[in-house]
């Protein structure tokens, strides 16, 4: 069983932390059986599984469907749910309460966006309450808006201070790890360099402590827009459709279903429909 103690011991003996993203039971049966290190329950999937433009319209209510589907393919994985878009912006105790929202769902801990005074009273009062939170840094898509767009974020000494303290009273308010997204690799290595927890790197360079990217991204399965920093595994838009088109032909050519799909009907049946 995997824990936050697992993500510490993996840093403290340099061993790369593994995490992939999962929306739905089988894949994350699949993630499970593959001894990914975590599991994360991403608010991409308004994107990827929903069909919106972006991540703003996903509500709580939706996240906590997926994350009961995913928590029930994989028992024994650590799994974060991803807070969506103001589901804890509005108050600490609207927060806390759908945090712990997330734990009763099934998942193991949340990740929060973000490093105001806000969030920082957030995460130790989720941490005080026994909820595990993930930070996450850098380019930060709830915050899209705000920050101008997709844009890399540290490539100034001054941006990379910056980004560095907020990543330092994150982790004293009491995160176990922070995700850094979208930022130089040297700008990642500078940061996690100077913090005690994890950083889980995405799009931020092989210095981090570990990676975390789509699993739709790396399998070739959604295909709207591929990140830069995206390396596919596999090709399953292309698997998908040539399977449906040969479906699709063998149907109307009535090769499908054969005998070997088709259940058959008692000899003495038979006879007994034939002589009505």
């Amino acid at each position: 069983m995997k824990t936050v103690n697992t993500f510490q011991r993996l840093k403290d003996s340099n061993e790369k932390i593994v995490m992939l993203t999962a929306y739905d039971y089988s894949t994350a049966q699949v993630l499970e059986k593959a001894e990914i290190d975590g599991i994360l329950v991403g608010d991409s999937l308004a994107m990827v599984a929903l069909g919106y433009k972006d991540t703003y319209n996903i509500t709580i209510d939706e996240m906590l469907i997926f994350v009961k589907a995913v928590s029930r393919g994989a028992p024994n994985s650590f799994i974060i749910g991803d807070m969506p878009f103001m589901s804890y912006n509005l108050t600490v105790e609207h927060g806390l309460e759908n945090a712990s929202k997330m734990i009763k769902a099934g998942a193991s801990g949340v990740k929060l966006e973000g490093c105001n005074e806000h969030i920082l009273k957030l995460v130790k009062r989720c941490v005080e309450s026994g909820i595990p939170v993930l930070g996450h840094l850098g380019f930060t898509p709830q915050l899209m808006n705000t920050i101008g767009g997709h844009k890399i974020q540290g490539k100034t000494s001054e941006k990379i201070e910056q980004i560095l303290e907020s990543a330092k009273k994150l982790e004293e308010a009491g995160c176990f790890a922070i995700v850094l997204e979208l930022m130089p690799a040297e700008s990642a290595k500078y940061i996690s360099e100077n913090l005690r927890i994890p950083t889980i790197g995405i799009g931020a360079g092989r210095y981090c402590s570990g990676q975390i990217v789509v699993t739709d991204d790396i399998l070739g399965k959604f295909t709207d827009f591929t990140p830069k920093f995206v390396k596919k595994y596999a090709n399953l838009h292309e698997t998908v459709l040539n399977a449906a088109q040969m479906y699709k032909r063998e149907v109307k050519e009535e090769l499908f279903p054969s005998e070997k799909e088709s259940f058959e009907l008692d000899e003495k049946v038979k006879e007994e429909l034939n002589k009505e």
